[in-house]
């Protein structure tokens, strides 16, 4: 285990960290099996491409969340680590190369999750539909979540994804609509919210999920009002954790949000009605999915 020393966000002049915030890094057990079979098997994963902080401790505990549909993406969200750029076309054999992976770390709850592909048609959702099958076809025991894009609202991708019958079935709104113009640029927070509830008309009784980041200037009484907003379209399961500036050249955080504030948001999304909330600072989409969709 390699203790975590860095006690500032990004840089000596970016804000010092609080307490909450420095952890071990777990770079032990399977951390180096699980590189050496994404590398073998040239897959991308959200762990590394977003510098997820989690990143150690999921693949030493032999787990990861794959990125599929390349690993660049067409809008420049301002929170986001994945690069901005023209992607290259899709690889087609990338859905058996994830279920391949899938199989040989024996998952039983895997993570599929996107890049934003606004230049293909149909938005990469066939792509994704291939993945779910083949997983579904290599690791018949493995339930499968996939967090995708917006589609560009495109009700046909929707249904195509939701049609396939993920166990979880998630996209994030990410932040507040007051905040969407600096922090989700391209995207719309309304649109966003019809993604979910169509995916929740096409596919009864799949789950629904979304994800929230905290401490880009968002208020207390804003969460809990986008909580409302996600439980009215069907929203079961909800992540709310801390944002972290990758780099100097993304937006700088806000606030460092108190553990307390985690736990109350947590009290009242669970009083609103959903059946799982993860709530705390360093919970992320994917964080201990299985434990979140098993409630």
């Amino acid at each position: 285990m390699q203790l975590l020393t860095v006690a500032y966000e990004h840089g000596e002049s970016a804000k010092r960290l609080p307490g909450w915030l420095r952890r071990p890094v777990a770079h032990s057990g399977g951390y180096t099996a699980v590189e050496n079979l994404l590398e073998e098997l040239h897959l991308s994963t959200v762990c590394r491409e977003a510098k997820c902080p989690n990143r150690g401790e999921c693949y030493a505990s032999g787990t990861a969340t794959f990125l599929v549909a390349g690993d660049v993406c067409t809008r420049g969200c301002r929170f986001c680590a994945i690069e901005t750029r023209t992607p290259s076309p899709l690889d087609e054999d990338e859905p058996v190369r994830v279920a391949e992976a899938v199989a040989r770390m024996g998952l039983r709850h895997a993570v599929v999750t996107m890049v934003t592909r606004d230049d293909l048609p149909d938005g990469a959702s066939a792509h994704i539909v291939a993945t779910i099958e083949a997983i579904r076809a290599a690791a018949p025991s493995a339930a499968v979540e996939v967090l995708v894009s917006d589609f560009g609202g495109d009700p046909d991708a929707i249904d195509a994804v939701a049609g396939a019958r993920p166990d979880v079935f998630n996209h994030n709104l990410e932040t507040v609509p007051r905040l969407y113009e600096s922090v989700r640029p391209g995207a719309d927070y309304t649109r966003s919210l019809r993604v979910l509830a169509r995916a929740k008309e096409r596919a009864a009784g799949m789950p629904i999920k979304s994800g929230l980041m905290l401490g880009l200037g968002e208020t207390h009484d804003e969460v809990v009002q986008v909580m409302r907003d996600l439980r009215a379209v069907g929203c079961e399961l909800l992540t709310l954790g801390q944002y972290l500036r990758p780099s100097p050249a993304h937006l700088e955080v806000a606030e460092f949000v108190e553990p307390s504030e985690f736990a109350s948001l947590a009290r009242e999304g669970r009083e609103l009605g959903f059946s799982g909330v993860a709530s705390a600072p360093f919970v992320r989409s994917s964080y201990h999915a299985a434990e979140l969709a098993r409630g």
